[in-house]
């Protein structure tokens, strides 16, 4: 994964008056914590940060006034109307280190004919990977499985350099029958008593 830069300026102020102001402004607060070191305040453009933040587990290279340091982010603020930024709390890493990260799954190929459905227990999976080779997803392939099939944490092929962070017995996906409806009369006869 490519490292995305962002400006980012120190910022001294702090509290809701700060954050707002610095939102008129266009910038979002934010936290960068990690190897034992105080937590530096910064600042940061909203519209480039929003965009980097469209990539699972971006890695970010925040740049300005005294700061030069490799960041993920590990938490994210948003308003919850209108989804804005509101917060952000970055992790520093550096290269050679793993971190734990959630990769999001995506599927490929098509259920075994007959109705069946594929219900997601969890729709990330919890993975150690280098810092600066994080993957931005895992595929599950589900051609041809049938009901009653669960693929588990252990099933799933890894990117290289990833490993489990997450019991390998763990079920991430399961195909289940279709349920079948009851006869209307029946579903009618329910209504005429209620």
């Amino acid at each position: 994964m490519a490292e995305i830069k962002l400006a980012a300026e120190a910022r001294n102020d702090f509290g809701k008056g700060a954050a707002r102001r610095l939102r008129r402004e266009a910038k979002i607060p934010a936290v960068v914590y990690g190897h034992g070191a105080e937590p530096k305040h910064v600042a940061v453009d909203s519209h480039a940060l929003m965009m980097a933040l469209k990539t699972p587990n971006a890695l970010i290279r925040l740049e300005g006034e005294g700061t030069d340091e490799l960041v993920i982010p590990k938490a994210v603020q948003r308003e919850a109307i209108r989804r804005f930024l509101v917060h952000v709390d970055f992790l520093a890493v550096k290269k050679g280190e793993k971190v734990g990260v959630e990769l999001p799954i995506q599927i490929e190929g098509e259920l075994a004919p007959g109705g069946n459905l594929l219900e997601h227990l969890l729709n990330t999976l919890p993975v150690e990977a280098e810092a600066t080779h994080i993957p931005e997803s895992v595929t599950v392939s589900i051609a041809g499985l049938d009901a009653g099939h669960t693929v588990l944490a252990k099933d799933i092929e890894l990117p290289a350099g990833a490993s489990l962070a997450v019991d390998g017995d763990t079920p991430v996906l399961q195909v289940v029958a279709a349920q079948a409806e009851a006869p209307a009369e029946a579903a009618e006869a329910e209504g005429a008593e209620g």
